[in-house]
């Protein structure tokens, strides 16, 4: 979540433990992000900046709602939000789309 320290890494990091310790199937954006570079790109982030994290990392938002709405399309049945994913562009997207398809909204 641009923006926010860290890109509220932390926070998605806590959920996907949560969901998957109830016995979910997790597809974590943050987990996909720091895959796709091979680093956190969260974790020297402070600022949450997504210039800093395209400049250091190559990160792609383009690249990242790629990777996240075609598991949402291909693949999902339910997406959990977090607190604040509505300040959020890119949370909002993901939710549209969830809902456009008729997955269950889990609101964290």
């Amino acid at each position: 979540m641009s923006g926010i320290p860290n890109f509220n890494f932390p926070a998605f990091y806590e959920a996907a433990d949560k969901l998957r310790r109830e016995g979910h199937e997790v597809f974590n954006p943050a987990e996909r992000d720091n895959e796709r570079h091979g680093v956190d790109i969260g974790a020297d982030n402070a600022s949450g900046s997504q210039e800093e994290a395209s400049e250091k990392y190559g990160f792609s938002l383009r690249d990242a709602l790629a990777d996240d709405t075609a598991y949402i399309c291909k693949e999902a049945t339910a997406i959990a939000m977090l607190p604040g994913w509505e300040n959020s562009k890119g949370a909002r997207a993901e939710w549209s789309l969830a809902h456009a398809l008729g997955h269950e909204i889990i609101y964290l």
